[in-house]
């Protein structure tokens, strides 16, 4: 039977300009999907999902997988594949009137 984990990086997050989520070990994983849910939505905003790599928890950078760019409105999920040992989500806000309040999950399994 495979193993799976989820787990909620930011619950309630206020988005003003930038936000990076806690660095999440992820080594015994095979794959990962990240969930960026818009609990308090501006869909004027244009919001920029970054997910990122580091082999130690401490230097960061860019997984090869392109940046998403959507409206600040909904449930936004990222597949990730070869992303070694930790991994975090950049989330940066760009226009719009108020600050959205986001949910980050990170969905894992064996």
């Amino acid at each position: 039977m495979r193993e799976s984990q989820t787990a909620v990086l930011e619950r309630g997050a206020e988005l003003h300009d930038q936000l990076l989520t806690e660095p999440f070990e992820t080594a015994w994983a095979g794959e990962a999907r990240w969930f960026v849910q818009f609990l308090q939505p501006d869909p004027t905003a244009e919001i920029t999902i970054t997910p990122q790599v580091s082999p130690d928890g401490l230097a960061w950078v860019e997984h090869e997988a392109l940046p998403v760019t959507v409206a600040g409105d909904g449930l936004i999920t990222i597949p990730l594949s070869d992303f070694g040992h930790w991994l975090r989500l950049e989330v940066r806000r760009s226009g719009g009137t108020t600050p959205p309040l986001i949910r980050v999950y990170l969905a894992l399994k064996e």
